[in-house]
């Protein structure tokens, strides 16, 4: 009989001191437990994505120090399954250790490294040579890294050299359905090769990206015997014993699903909260127009933060509405946050008087409604240096995508909780937040959207309607259907021609805009790297 614990975690990218300081005490309490091994995520000794930080000689350095300082722990306890870095040859390697008995007993380097999407390993590792299992207190384990599980090729290796529990340790990041693909694949693998799967991933939020956990057990018949939280670090420990050749565990905690919407929330939530930890801001300040992307992203802040983290300002002009000022007042009456109101009329009226001189005989457009924006970025902006807290931008995926935004105005800010969240799913986040219990007024989410720049102005004066906006949005960017094959599943090819124009047109604008959530397959960023100078519709 073995026991392994699991321990989902949250590391720090870079804070290698850090890291190692929490494996350790996590190892502590392992043993305490009579756990035989721990397994923790990949490259839990230097956070992940370390990116080009992996090129840096010193770093490479305090990194396979940190291995061996680990090793020495394992004197005495459970021995230790971690990711980290491993130099050879002038070669680095994306690096699973396991330590026992004090000693590095086997390093096992990734072998599919992933080059899609968010991921480019290639440029900075080597691929590994494909594994073989390693023969540890009587049981032969086969480690995967986790592309490594992805194709059948290094499980299939592990099953013909005799392997008996297969070890995944991993950094999946959240999006949009992987959770599904995720026990698909790693289904499939035990299928393939009829052994046990036991699967740790890390949580947290590092820039962009969010780990959401969900570590699992699987028996050898694809059943799962274990699962961890959802954004959350967790520990269990789980007893295997060998019966007719074939190890099995006994059936522990199975977290249920979340929903799509509470999923995606929490996702905001975390990677918010880690951006803002990690980075160290003491809190937010954000634009609170009474608008519901505004609503929904302070909701998001206080949730992640707390309420006496969060600021928020109301900035009216001549053109904003009574019930837009009743409803910032009332989101942050239900919040529990500090609401400040600053009117931009007197920056109106100087703007007009300094730039009367070069704008003399222009007709007013969208100039002057832009400005309006850029002095909210500028006010908001100043309480950031004032204080220190870190400005969130509350604009959507749908209004990013068409350039609907203003440079240095609504888009000024260091970090976009809704950057890759399309309207149609920020009403229905907020039709569910407001279930869990009541954060903004019903008004919030029925009214016509509007930027309220001129008077009588709503968002579908110079957009399709959401729904349908939303829909070829999708289809343009994550599946990336062409402008044929779009208006042949029936949209209007007319519509479906200007939204594709007015995408491409908006790069220039994304390329400057802040980080924020990737909740999607496809989010703007590292996944998605169009040409900025681009004549290509199509």
């Amino acid at each position: 009989m073995i026991t392994i614990a699991l321990a989902q975690s949250n590391f720090i990218v870079g804070d290698i001191a850090g890291n190692v300081a929490k494996i350790i005490n996590l190892h502590i309490k392992a043993s305490e437990q009579n756990a035989d091994l721990i397994v923790f995520s990949e490259m839990a000794i230097t956070g992940y994505p370390p990116e080009d930080l992996v090129l840096r000689k010193r770093f490479q350095e305090a990194a396979m120090q940190a291995v061996s300082q680990l090793a020495k722990i394992t004197s005495t306890g459970a021995a230790m399954l971690v990711g980290g870095l491993w130099c050879e040859d002038n070669r680095l390697f994306n690096t699973a250790f396991l330590l026992d008995g004090g000693n590095i007993i086997h390093r096992q380097y990734k072998h599919n490294l992933p080059n899609y999407g968010v991921f480019d390993e290639k440029r900075v590792f080597q691929e590994g040579d494909i594994a073989e299992p390693v023969l540890w207190r009587g049981v032969k384990l086969g480690v995967l890294i986790c592309e490594d599980m992805w194709a059948s090729s290094v499980a299939d290796s592990l099953k013909k050299n005799d392997a008996e529990l297969l070890v995944v340790i991993n950094a999946s990041p959240y999006e949009m359905a992987k959770a599904k693909k995720r026990m698909e694949t790693a289904s499939a693998r035990v299928s393939e090769t009829g052994l046990p799967l036991v699967y740790v991933n890390q949580i947290g939020g590092q820039d962009e990206l969010v780990f959401d956990g969900r570590s699992f057990v699987m028996s050898a018949d694809a059943q799962i015997k274990l699962r961890l939280q959802h954004f959350a670090e967790d520990f269990e420990m789980v007893k295997w014993q060998k019966e007719s050749g074939t190890w099995d565990c006994e059936a522990g905690r199975v977290e249920q699903s979340l929903g799509d919407e509470e999923t995606i929330y929490r996702a905001m939530a975390l990677g918010l909260r880690d951006y803002v930890e990690k980075n160290k801001f003491p809190g937010v300040v954000l634009g609170l127009s009474g608008g519901v992307d505004s609503a929904l992203t302070a909701a998001v802040a206080v949730d992640a933060l707390g309420g006496a983290r969060v600021q928020a300002i109301m900035m009216p002009s001549l053109y904003t509405s009574k019930d837009s000022l009743e409803d910032a007042e009332k989101v942050a009456r239900m919040l529990g946050i500090r609401l400040d109101t600053i009117a931009i009329s007197g920056g109106m009226n100087a703007f007009d008087n300094m730039l009367a001189p070069v704008f003399a005989g222009a007709i007013p457009d969208t100039t002057e409604e832009n400005i309006q924006s850029r002095l909210r970025g500028n006010i908001l902006m100043s309480v950031s240096n004032k204080k220190g807290s870190l400005v969130l931008t509350t604009g959507n995926k749908s209004e990013m995508s068409v350039g609907y935004a203003t440079l240095y105005g609504d888009m000024c800010g260091g970090y976009s909780v809704l950057k890759d969240v399309y309207k149609t799913t920020v009403y229905k986040l907020s039709k569910w937040r407001n279930q869990q219990s009541p954060v903004m007024p019903e008004r919030v989410i029925t009214k016509a959207p509007s930027a309220e720049l001129k008077p009588n102005q709503t968002d579908q004066d110079s957009l399709p309607p959401y729904d349908v906006l939303d829909a070829v949005l999708l289809r343009l960017i994550e599946q990336q259907l062409s402008v044929a094959e779009i208006a042949g599943q029936g949209y209007n090819k007319e519509t479906v021609e200007r939204v594709a124009k007015m995408l491409y047109r908006a790069e220039y604008k994304r390329r400057q805009a802040p980080p924020g959530v990737k909740i999607t397959g496809m989010s703007f960023g590292r996944d998605r790297r169009y040409p900025i100078t681009n004549g290509w519709v199509g």
